[in-house]
C-alpha cells in the first residue's frame, strides 16, 4: 500500500470516529501539527457535528494551557487553527481561542489551509475573523500573526485593516518579505507595485506617530557595500515618479506629519522623503506657511531643510523672512542660526538694500545668543548693516540687585482621614499593588487595615485575597537580589487578616522579628540587627514594624497604629501621639510602632507636652516623655568620604566586580559624643561603590519615617541618587523631592545628592533635581555654596558630568532661582577654571554664570577667573572668562 493510500485510510478512519463522537485522534492530530489530516478528517461532518466538536475543542485549549502553561508553535497553532475554523460557529468564538498569546501561526501556510477548511464548510465570516484578529495584534506580535491576517484579507476581498499596528506590521512585512528558499528578494519597488495594501497603508504611514523609525531602513540582499539605502522612502520616489503613487500625497503626508511633530529618528524619514522628491519652487510656494512653521518650530535637522526650501525661494516676502528670523535667532541650534545670519545678510544686501537697518535691529537678537561665535558674528553683521547692539535694547538691564523669585512654600499639609470602609482600602491596597515601584505611600493603608481588622477580620480578609492575587504578581515573592525588598513581607500583611492557620502565620512574624532585632537585657531596650551590611537602620526599621503588624493584626482591641503621621511628610504632632496614648489606657503599644511615633516627633525638647505624658502613669507615658525632654533623636555628625573599588574576590568569577565603578563620594554617619545609638540609626559607613541598592522604589519610603533628619535619610539614600549619574540608573532621585519636604539639616549629605542629581543621565531625573533645589530654596534650607563645592569637586575627579548639569541648573534660574544659581556656580567654578584640563561645558557653564549674575545684579568674586581671562588666545573659555569678568566689574 502506498503512503498517499495510508494517509487517505487514515483520514476516513478518523473522519468515521469524528462522527460517531470521539475527539482524541483530533486532539492527537493538533498536538503532531497534522493540519492536512485534519483538513480531511473534518470533511463531510455535519455542522450538528462540527459543533459539538467545538465545544470540546475550546474547553480542551483552555484545560491543557491551565495546566501545562502549553505554548502552541507555528504547526502545532496552524493545525489548531484549521480545527476552530472547521469547527467553531461564530468569528467571535474563533477570534477567543486564535488570539490568545500563547498561539502562533505559521503565516500564508496556515491561512491556505484555513481557507480550504473554510470553503468546504461553506462558511463566510472569515473576513470578520481577520479584522478581530487584526484588532487584537500588538507591539509583541510576530510577523506571522500579520501574513496569516493579511492572507485571509487577501482570500476574501475585504478590505484591509489599517489600525496603528496592523500598519507597523505591515510596513515589517515589507521589510521581511517571506522568501521561499532565501532567493534574491525582489527590487522593494517591484514589490511595493504587487501589494494590494499599499494604497490602504500609504495615508497612515504619515498619521502612526513613531512608525517613521522603522521607515527608514536600508535593503541588504547579498552585499553590504551596493545596499538599498532607505529603501522605502526611495522605493516610494520612484512609484511617484512612474505615476502609481500621487506625488502631492507623499508632499503633503510628509510636510503633515513633520508639522505634527515626533521624535527626531522618527521624522528623519519624512525629511529624507522630501530631500529625494526634491518639492519645485512651485510646490514649495504653494505651503509657504508650513515651511514657516517647520523653520521655527520644528527640531534642527527639520528646519534646516525647512531653511533651505524656503532659501531657494525667490519671491519669498521680507516680512514673513523677518518674522520667521526673530524666533529662529533664538533657537540653541548653532548652524541653523549662523545659517540665518547669512540669509538676513544677503537679503540686506541685496535685493532689500532699502531696509537694511530694519533687517540689521533682527540680526541683533542673535547678539544674546549662548553660543559666542553666534554672538560675535551677529553683531558684526548688525554693525555693518547700521545697528549697533550695544547702544539698542538688546536685553534686559539690572537697575538694582534682585534675589530669587520663588512662592512662598506653604506648610506641610494634613494626612488625609484615616480608612473607615472596607471597600476603601481594596482599593487604595490594589492602587499599591498596582504600581509598578513601591514608591506608593501606605502608612494610611497599614493602619485602615489594623483598624478594619479589629472589627470584621473575616470581611477585610473576603475583600483583600482577590485584590492580591490579581494584583500582586510583581510583589508575592521575594526578589533575593534585591536586599531592599519587602514584597513578599507587604503582601503576606495584606492576607494575614482572618487567614487561616493563624499560629503557623504568627510563627513567621515571629521569626522576621527576630532577624531584625536584639534583646539587651541590661536597658530592658531592644536593637535593631544588622543583617545585611547594604541595609541601613532606617531600612530594618520598616521591616520590623512590617513585622510587628502582621504578628498582632489579629489581636481584639486594635484602633490603629499610633505611628501614623498627622501630616503628609511623615511628621507626628507630640498632642496627637498623647492622645493615642490616652486612648490606649492600661495597654502597652507596640514595641515598634511606639518608636516609629517617637522618631516622627518634631525634633528639640518639649517640656510642656512631656509633663502631660508624664502624667499618664504609665510605661509608654514615661518613655514618651523622657523622649521629649532629652530632645528626641539628635543630629548626626557627617563626613563625606571618597570610596575605592573593593578587592577582587580571586575565588571565584566575581562578576560584580566588573560592573562597579571605581570611585564615588559617599557620607559615613557617627552619633554625637556620647550618644549610645542604639537603633543605629545614626551610624553608616560609606559603603564601597559596588554596594549597588536594589530595585529603586522602597527607598521613597525613608523620608516619611524620619521627618526631622532630612540628612540622615540624604546620606543612606545617596548609593541610590549616585546610581543615576555614574551608572545611569533611572528613578534614582525621586526621594530628592520627598527630601525637601521635610526638615534637619540636610550638610554634606545633602549637598552631595542634589551634586550627583544634577549629573543624571536621564531627564527625569534632573528634573526631580530641580524640583527638589526650587522648593528648598524656597524655604530657605538650600545650602548653594556647599552644593556647588561638591559639584566643583565632582565634575574636576570625573565623576558627574558637566555637560549634564548646564541644562537643570539654566531650568532652576529661569524657574526663579538665577540668585541661588549663581551662589552655586560661583562657589563651583574655581575648581574647574584651576584644573589642569578643563571639564567639557566649562564655557557653557561660564555664559550661565554671566547671565545670573547679570541677572541678579550680585557681585561675587570667583578665584582663578581672571589668570583664565588673562590667557591669549580667542577660544571660547577664555572669550567667556573675559565676558563674565567684565560682567562682574559691573555690577
Amino acid at each position: 500500500m502506498s503512503r498517499r493510500d495510508e494517509i487517505m485510510k487514515s483520514a476516513v478512519r478518523r473522519r468515521r470516529e469524528l462522527a460517531e463522537g470521539g475527539t482524541s485522534d483530533l486532539f492527537e492530530l493538533i498536538d503532531k501539527s497534522a493540519a492536512h489530516l485534519i483538513v480531511a478528517a473534518l470533511s463531510d461532518l455535519s455542522e450538528q457535528r462540527r459543533r459539538e466538536i467545538g465545544v470540546e475543542l475550546t474547553a480542551w485549549v483552555k484545560r491543557r494551557e491551565r495546566d501545562e502553561s502549553r505554548w502552541w508553535t507555528a504547526s502545532t497553532g496552524t493545525a489548531l487553527a484549521v480545527a476552530v475554523v472547521g469547527c467553531l460557529p461564530t468569528a467571535a468564538q474563533a477570534a477567543a481561542v486564535l488570539t490568545r498569546r500563547s498561539v502562533a501561526l505559521d503565516g500564508d501556510r496556515a491561512a491556505e489551509l484555513v481557507c480550504q477548511v473554510a470553503e468546504a464548510r461553506k462558511i463566510t465570516w472569515l473576513g470578520d475573523l481577520a479584522h478581530r484578529l487584526a484588532a487584537r495584534l500588538n507591539q509583541q506580535s510576530w510577523i506571522d500573526r500579520w501574513r496569516f491576517v493579511a492572507a485571509l484579507v487577501r482570500a476574501t476581498g475585504v478590505e484591509p485593516p489599517i489600525d496603528d499596528q496592523s500598519v507597523q506590521l505591515w510596513l515589517s512585512s515589507v521589510q521581511f518579505p517571506d522568501r521561499p528558499g532565501r532567493g534574491r528578494r525582489q527590487p522593494l519597488a517591484g514589490q511595493l507595485r504587487e501589494d494590494p495594501f499599499l494604497p490602504y497603508m500609504l495615508p497612515r504611514l504619515f498619521q502612526v506617530d513613531g512608525i517613521g523609525t522603522a521607515m527608514n531602513f536600508d535593503l541588504v540582499d547579498r552585499d553590504w557595500e551596493n545596499r538599498e539605502r532607505h529603501a522605502l522612502v526611495t522605493a516610494l520616489v520612484k512609484l511617484a515618479g512612474e505615476g502609481l503613487v500621487d506625488r502631492t500625497t507623499l508632499i503633503d503626508g510628509a510636510s503633515g506629519r513633520l508639522l505634527r511633530g515626533d521624535r527626531p529618528s522618527a521624522l528623519r524619514a519624512f525629511v529624507t522623503l522630501l530631500d529625494l522628491l526634491a518639492p519645485t519652487t512651485t510646490e514649495v510656494t504653494a505651503r509657504t506657511t508650513d515651511y514657516l512653521r517647520l523653520l521655527t518650530d520644528a527640531p534642527a535637522p527639520v528646519a534646516t531643510m525647512a531653511q533651505k526650501r524656503l532659501r531657494e525661494l525667490p519671491d519669498l516676502p521680507l516680512d514673513s523672512i523677518l518674522d520667521a528670523s526673530r524666533e529662529v535667532l533664538y533657537r540653541p541650534d548653532k548652524t541653523l542660526v549662523k545659517a540665518q545670519l547669512t540669509w538676513l545678510d544677503k537679503v540686506a544686501r541685496k535685493p532689500h538694500r532699502d531696509r537694511a537697518a530694519e533687517i540689521a535691529e533682527v540680526i541683533a537678537v542673535a547678539a544674546e545668543h549662548p553660543a559666542v561665535e553666534v554672538r560675535d558674528r551677529a553683531t558684526a553683521l548688525a554693525a555693518k548693516h547700521g545697528f549697533d547692539p550695544a547702544a539698542g535694547d538688546v536685553g534686559p538691564a539690572v537697575a538694582e540687585p534682585r534675589g530669587d523669585d520663588l512662592p512662598t512654600p506653604a506648610p506641610p499639609a494634613p494626612s488625609p482621614p484615616p480608612i473607615t470602609d472596607v471597600d476603601e482600602l481594596a482599593e487604595e491596597v490594589a492602587g499599591l499593588l498596582g504600581t509598578p515601584r513601591q514608591g506608593t505611600p501606605m502608612e494610611r493603608i497599614l493602619d485602615g487595615l489594623v483598624r478594619l481588622t479589629a472589627l470584621d477580620a473575616a470581611r477585610v480578609h473576603d475583600a483583600l485575597a482577590p485584590v492580591v492575587a490579581r494584583r500582586h504578581w510583581s510583589w508575592a515573592n521575594l526578589h533575593r537580589w534585591d536586599p531592599f525588598c519587602l514584597c513578599e513581607v507587604v503582601t503576606d500583611v495584606f492576607t494575614t487578616a482572618g487567614a487561616r492557620h493563624p499560629v503557623r502565620r504568627r510563627s513567621r512574624w515571629e521569626s522576621l522579628l527576630a532577624a531584625v532585632r536584639r534583646a539587651d537585657p541590661s536597658p530592658k531596650e531592644t536593637e535593631l540587627v544588622p543583617t545585611d551590611p547594604r541595609v541601613p537602620a532606617v531600612h530594618r526599621l520598616l521591616r520590623a514594624r512590617l513585622a510587628e503588624i502582621g504578628m498582632h493584626l489579629d489581636d481584639p482591641g486594635n484602633t490603629g497604629l499610633i505611628a501614623d503621621p498627622t501630616s503628609v511628610n511623615g511628621q507626628l504632632d507630640p498632642l496627637a501621639l498623647l492622645e493615642r496614648l490616652t486612648a490606649l489606657g492600661d495597654r502597652q503599644p507596640w514595641h515598634w510602632d511606639f518608636t516609629q511615633a517617637l522618631l516622627r516627633l518634631p525634633t528639640g525638647p518639649d517640656d510642656a507636652v512631656a509633663d502631660k505624658a508624664a502624667a499618664l502613669g504609665t510605661p509608654a507615658g514615661d518613655r514618651m516623655a523622657a523622649w521629649l525632654r532629652g530632645g528626641g533623636l539628635p543630629q548626626p555628625v557627617m563626613r563625606a568620604t571618597t570610596t575605592s573599588v573593593r578587592p577582587k574576590d580571586v575565588s571565584r568569577y566575581d562578576a560584580a566586580y566588573f560592573r562597579e565603578v571605581a570611585r564615588r563620594v559617599l557620607v559615613e554617619l557617627r552619633p554625637p559624643e556620647g550618644y549610645q545609638d542604639r537603633y543605629g540609626l545614626l551610624t553608616a559607613d560609606a559603603a564601597y561603590p559596588g554596594h549597588a541598592y536594589g530595585d529603586v522604589g522602597w527607598d521613597r519610603h525613608w523620608p516619611s519615617l524620619l521627618p526631622g533628619h532630612r540628612g540622615v535619610v540624604a546620606a543612606v539614600a545617596l548609593p541610590i541618587v549616585v546610581n543615576t549619574a555614574d551608572q545611569d540608573q533611572r528613578d534614582g532621585t525621586a526621594i530628592l523631592p520627598l527630601l525637601a519636604e521635610t526638615t534637619g539639616p540636610g550638610g554634606v549629605a545633602l549637598d552631595l545628592a542634589v551634586a550627583y542629581g544634577l549629573g543624571a543621565r536621564y531627564d527625569a531625573d534632573r528634573v526631580a533635581t530641580v524640583d527638589a533645589l526650587l522648593a528648598m530654596a524656597a524655604a530657605g534650607t538650600f545650602d548653594p555654596v556647599g552644593t556647588g563645592q561638591q559639584l566643583g569637586t565632582l565634575v574636576v575627579a570625573e565623576l558627574v558630568k558637566l555637560s549634564r548639569a548646564i541644562g537643570p541648573l539654566r531650568d532652576a534660574a529661569l524657574a526663579g532661582a538665577p540668585l541661588t544659581v549663581w551662589r552655586l556656580l560661583a562657589a563651583a567654578l574655581p575648581g574647574m577654571l584651576a584644573a589642569g584640563r578643563s571639564p567639557r561645558g566649562l564655557p557653557d557653564l561660564l555664559t550661565l554664570s554671566t547671565e545670573t549674575a547679570t541677572t541678579t545684579g550680585v557681585r561675587i568674586e570667583v578665584p582663578g577667573l581672571a589668570e583664565v581671562a588673562d590667557r591669549g588666545g580667542s577660544s571660547r573659555l577664555v572669550t567667556e572668562a573675559r565676558r563674565l569678568r567684565t560682567a562682574l566689574a559691573t555690577i
